[in-house]
């Protein structure tokens, strides 16, 4: 039997007349990434770096969102070659790697997503969902047509360096994080202050002059707005924990009265 993997985020960006909207899927529940993935948004992002989410429940989640038109991507911990390997075999065809702040480090990236000779990516491709257990024909030569590595620039070093990330060969795009980017520069917590946006900004110039796509993370739709505005290909408007706790606290706001400060018996 032969099968045919879906297309990579890279792909979707190619073929794609707007830009790409999607959220954070963080909460390790596939039930909850198959509600998102149902949403109408173009893609997921499954979080490891911040979320509790580990091999197991990143499988389960993309074998949740497999039926949806949505396009997954998961963000691993760290740009590590034995986890970039694992999660690739998984199944998991597009990478989103954090803390990406030289070219140096883009290099890494993509020699832990290639085989050799091109990388140092380990095969196992016949035990492993990523080649459907070698039901994907000619996987391990056409494999890196099978992968998309987008790198995540959230250091003031990174924004320093970003026209020599973008310009790595397999760097499929560049993710400014604009909350670690924030702390760098001394601004923790401020990720809309003018001059994280600069920074941003800055970044978004120099990666679109590589002839890459450029993307961001902005909960708030004004910065949303402004960075697309600004060219951004592809954003990050929310989480589904976000989207829990600010809705369930809406509800408690609704339906608690101000000031009731009684205990309330647990369920």
């Amino acid at each position: 039997m032969s099968l045919r993997l879906t297309p990579t985020f890279r792909d979707a960006l190619a073929d794609a007349t707007r830009p790409l909207a999607g959220m954070w899927v963080c909460s390790g529940s596939p039930l909850v990434a198959e509600i998102c993935a149902g949403s109408g948004l173009d893609w997921v992002l499954i979080d490891m770096e911040h979320s509790p989410n580990g091999l197991d429940s990143v499988l389960a989640q993309l074998q949740a969102v497999a039926a949806y038109p949505v396009t997954p991507v998961v963000r691993v911990p760290i740009g590590d070659v034995v986890t970039i390997k694992q999660v690739l075999d998984l199944g998991a065809q597009n990478l989103l790697v954090p803390m990406v702040s030289s070219r140096a480090d883009a290099e890494a990236a993509v020699a832990a997503v290639r085989y050799p000779p091109r990388g140092t990516r380990g095969v196992g491709s016949a035990l492993a969902r990523s080649a459907r257990w070698n039901r994907v024909d000619d996987y391990l030569a056409d494999a890196d047509a099978h992968v998309s590595l987008f790198v995540q620039i959230e250091t003031t070093a990174g924004v320093a360096s970003a026209a020599e990330i973008a310009a790595v060969d397999g760097v499929d795009g560049v993710f400014v994080g604009p909350s670690d980017l924030a702390a760098s520069m001394g601004l923790l917590g401020q990720q809309t202050h003018p001059d994280v946006v600069g920074a941003a900004l800055r970044t978004f110039e120099a990666v679109r002059a590589a002839g890459k796509p450029v993307g961001v993370n902005a909960f708030d739709p004004a910065a949303a707005d402004a960075y697309l505005q600004a060219g951004a290909s592809f954003v990050l408007v929310g989480a589904d924990v976000a989207l829990l706790a600010r809705g369930s606290e809406a509800l408690a706001a609704r339906f608690i009265p101000a000031g009731s400060d009684s205990e309330r018996a647990s369920y």
